[in-house]
């Protein structure tokens, strides 16, 4: 049962965390897809989430034929089921020619099978590649041996390139990729693509009613046409009223939106960073999750998260920066008690009092031990006569008594 509820738990993260992910990259539909293996896309006009998981979007009320979640595919072209007499030789593979599309972080299979000659010795087979994009990854693993073999093909990219390469540059594909075994001249040929765009990137609806007949639809979103601005492109940059400004303003002399937005009948909208993960937020945009103190140089040292310019610490953390953990365990001294009984923990760490030292306040280099804070005592009462061996022990414990 406990172990049933953390695996819950995990997945109950995982999921949180994806969302999280989604979400904070709904710029554009392309850079959603590219946030994630299971980000998805709403193309409606009317959508308030667009970037989120499938489950999400559907609760939000996104419809099936506004979602855009592209999956990997596999297409064998080529899978001739003897030897070709042109390149008849001791080895064949099945099929010769695939096509692949892939999702970034997702990973595809298939299978292949090499056959031999019955007179060719078997033994494993070692196999080449070329042309292999950057980013991309194909490994192999054996099925089942013996002749036929059957081998596992699977090929995975890790991630969309980034747009900041060169231009002309085939970012995105088809590229092709020979697999060779060694020794041998037959290969096969994968053409693989990578899914990196959305299909409704392309289709643009100019004049669009869903924009107030002031802008372009793309991918569900108003591209606007100057002076026009808005989330259905209907505010007139050229005649905005006065009055509108006022109610986007914290009080009678601060700047509309908090100099972080725009004022759209009344409301702000918030200004895009260029990092997705900061955001501003906010009746006045005057709130921010990356305006927080930071300690080793992590915001809210890691140990939190930010929000409207304060942390809030996770469990055992406090302090402005959660910079101080709450936990005890190293300041517990070998008597099991915090700091020995010396001294103070704080954020982890004992505070001792003075004259002890240490990490668990168990060390005192100028205290005086027993025998020696009783050994002044016993010659200051001491008769200086000599007495017999007997008489000098019996006499020192009555003034060790009385010390």
């Amino acid at each position: 049962m406990v172990v049933k509820l953390l695996y819950l738990w995990l997945l109950f993260c995982l999921n949180w965390a994806q969302e999280q992910r989604c979400l904070q990259s709904a710029s554009s539909c392309d850079e959603c897809i590219q946030a994630g293996s299971g980000c998805a896309w709403c193309n409606s006009p009317q959508a308030h989430i667009r970037c989120a998981t499938t489950e999400k979007l559907r609760s939000t009320g996104c419809h099936g034929r506004h979602l855009y979640n592209p999956s990997g595919s596999i297409q064998v072209v080529k899978n001739y089921s003897g030897a070709d007499p042109a390149d008849d030789e001791a080895l064949n593979l099945h099929p010769q020619e695939v096509t692949l599309h892939l999702r970034p972080g997702v990973s595809e299979s298939f299978p292949l099978t090499i056959s031999k000659a019955t007179d060719h010795p078997t033994q494993e087979p070692i196999m080449d590649l070329s042309n292999v994009p950057a980013g991309v990854h194909v490994t192999f693993s054996s099925i089942t041996k013996g002749n036929p073999q059957l081998l596992q093909v699977s090929v995975e990219a890790a991630q969309c390139p980034s747009k900041s390469g060169i231009s002309n540059q085939n970012t995105t594909g088809p590229w092709s990729i020979r697999i060779t075994p060694r020794g041998f001249s037959v290969s096969l040929r994968l053409e693989i693509t990578l899914l990196c765009e959305c299909n409704c990137t392309g289709s643009h609806e100019e004049n669009s009613p869903d924009c107030s007949g002031h802008g372009t639809l793309v991918c569900g979103q108003c591209e606007c046409y100057v002076p026009y601005f808005g989330k259905q492109c209907q505010m007139n940059g050229d005649s905005i009223s006065p009055q509108y400004e006022d109610l986007c303003r914290r009080g009678p002399n601060a700047p509309v939106c908090s100099g972080r937005g725009t004022c759209v009948e009344g409301f702000c909208e918030c200004n895009r960073r260029a990092d997705p993960k900061e955001t501003y937020s906010g009746r006045y945009c005057e709130c921010s999750n990356f305006d927080c103190p930071r300690h080793n140089n992590r915001l809210c040292g890691g140990n939190g998260r930010c929000e409207c310019g304060r942390c809030l610490c996770d469990s055992e953390w406090i302090h402005s920066a959660c910079s101080c953990s709450m936990e005890t365990a190293s300041c517990l001294a070998k008597n099991q008690m915090l700091c020995n009984g010396r001294g103070v923990c704080e954020c982890g760490k004992c505070d001792c009092i003075p004259p002890y030292v240490g990490a668990t306040c168990e060390e005192c280099p100028d205290c005086v031990d027993d025998c020696q804070d009783h050994a002044a005592c016993v010659e200051r009462f001491e008769p200086e006569q000599k007495r017999t061996r007997e008489n000098r022990y019996l006499s020192r414990t009555s003034f060790l008594l009385r010390c």
